[in-house]
């Protein structure tokens, strides 16, 4: 089963495609599509469908990749596995 998908390597992120979600400690797979691979994790919290699941620590300043796309900076340390949105990520534009 694939619990998030990657768009490519060297993105940040991951979305969760589970319908009920994920929740924390669980073991989940992620499709990386551009390389049709597949990786694992563990989840460090729970993560609604549709939203981000970090695929690495990431720490204040950082930036988020998405699709190989700048999508924002960290604002509170995230940890791989752990539940990425707008508590601790803010987009540059403002």
């Amino acid at each position: 089963m694939i619990h998030f998908v990657v768009h490519e390597e060297g993105d940040s992120v991951g979305t969760v495609v589970v319908v009920d979600g994920v929740k924390a400690g669980a073991s989940l797979s992620g499709w990386v599509m551009e390389q049709d691979k597949i990786v694992e994790m563990r989840t460090g919290s729970d993560i609604p469908v549709g939203h981000k699941i970090a695929l690495k620590d990431l720490n204040v300043g950082d930036t988020v990749f998405k699709y190989g796309v700048d999508i924002g900076k960290v604002v509170s340390p995230i940890k791989a596995g752990e539940h990425l949105h707008v508590h601790n990520v803010k987009t540059k534009r403002w």
